[in-house]
């Protein structure tokens, strides 16, 4: 699915073609929360990254979030990348170089009329602030950290997937030709 989306203020503009356009898997983390904004949750899809195109470049801006250190103290800083408008704020996409061939639009930030989910997952919700309410139906899977079937898995299990896939032959590209 072709899909087109834009940060509030309209300074940034991206399109981005995606086998994984159902958004079905609600975040509660506090970062997604926090960069997003949105009842709590915020809704990732999945898309190709070589197919993002972006114009308004120069109100772009990353942010990476600072994370507990496993095992040790202090922080160590996130691998993932999350796109903003510096105009307006609005969350727009996420990149990270550990999946080169995905990015990750904010459902809330595509202006293309997604599908309706025909049911929804609840990940990170051991990470919802106290006030946040898990909405949905009861028979929703809810998870106090990922699930173990991915955002592509799931697309499959419902028969939602479409014909995109990202290039294996193409030479990788690092984030910031790519997204700046």
């Amino acid at each position: 699915m072709h899909l087109k989306g834009s940060c509030h203020c309209g300074k940034v503009k991206f399109s981005v073609e995606s086998a994984e356009p159902v958004p079905f898997m609600r975040c509660y983390c506090s970062i997604c929360r926090k960069t997003a904004g949105t009842g709590g949750y915020a809704i990732n899809l999945g898309a190709v990254a070589e197919t993002l195109r972006v114009t308004g470049k120069r109100f772009l801006s990353v942010y990476r979030a600072r994370l507990p250190n496993k095992n040790t103290t202090g922080t160590r800083l996130s691998s993932a990348r999350r796109y903003f408008c510096t105009f307006c704020g609005s969350a727009l996409w996420a990149w990270d170089p550990t999946w080169p061939e995905f990015v990750h639009p904010h459902a809330g930030a595509v202006d293309t009329r997604l599908p309706v989910p025909a049911a929804n997952v609840h990940c990170l919700v051991g990470s919802k602030a106290p006030w946040v309410q898990v909405e949905g139906k009861p028979s929703d899977p809810r998870f106090k950290n990922y699930p173990s079937m991915s955002l592509a898995q799931w697309h499959e299990s419902k028969g939602l997937t479409s014909r995109v896939k990202p290039a294996a032959s193409k030479p990788r590209r690092s984030a910031k030709s790519r997204n700046t």
